[in-house]
């Protein structure tokens, strides 16, 4: 059967979806709130992202899309060129290798997961910022972006799971 125009369209809007929320995410991200040292704080919701597509939908975001989604977002935040990037890659690829260890596990499991992953993120992040300023960066600001991502982690998973279920399934 043959797909009509406006069908093609759909299927490939639906199928982008996972790239232009996250997207959506390093914009958002980058807002200003008009609260006091927010932005230092602020939780990683790219990475967030990242590592539900990676787990539920790794052929949603192929490695390239990743590292440009990366290079968007430091040059987003204004902070070193590349550090997000290779921070993104390194995530998205020890999850999308892994992701047999979650694919229907508990979100427990999976919520665990992204604490372990966004701390080692966190961490990549810091000792790559600091060593590219050439001095030891305070770790209490990323201490709490760590938090604060795990935090928000349940209700982006929520927003995750939703558009999940709009891109259909593909077949074997």
């Amino acid at each position: 059967m043959q797909m009509t125009l406006l069908q093609r369209l759909d299927l490939y809007l639906r199928f982008s979806l996972p790239v232009a929320l996250t997207i959506l995410l390093a914009i958002l991200g980058v807002v200003p709130l008009h609260a006091p040292s927010y932005a230092p704080v602020a939780p990683m919701l790219v990475l967030a992202s990242l590592y539900y597509w990676a787990i539920y939908r790794p052929q949603m975001m192929p490695l390239i899309l990743v590292f440009l989604v990366g290079l968007f977002h430091d040059i987003l935040i204004g902070g070193p060129l590349g550090v997000n990037a290779l921070a993104y890659l390194a995530a998205y690829g020890l999850v999308a290798g892994q992701r047999r260890v979650f694919l229907g596990k508990s979100f427990g499991v999976v919520w665990w997961g992204f604490m372990l992953v966004a701390g080692a993120v966190e961490a990549l992040r810091w000792i790559l910022i600091s060593a590219l300023g050439g001095t030891v960066l305070d770790p209490l600001p990323g201490f709490f972006t760590y938090v604060s991502s795990v935090g928000v982690y349940p209700l982006l998973s929520l927003l995750f799971s939703s558009v999940h279920k709009l891109i259909p399934m593909p077949e074997h």
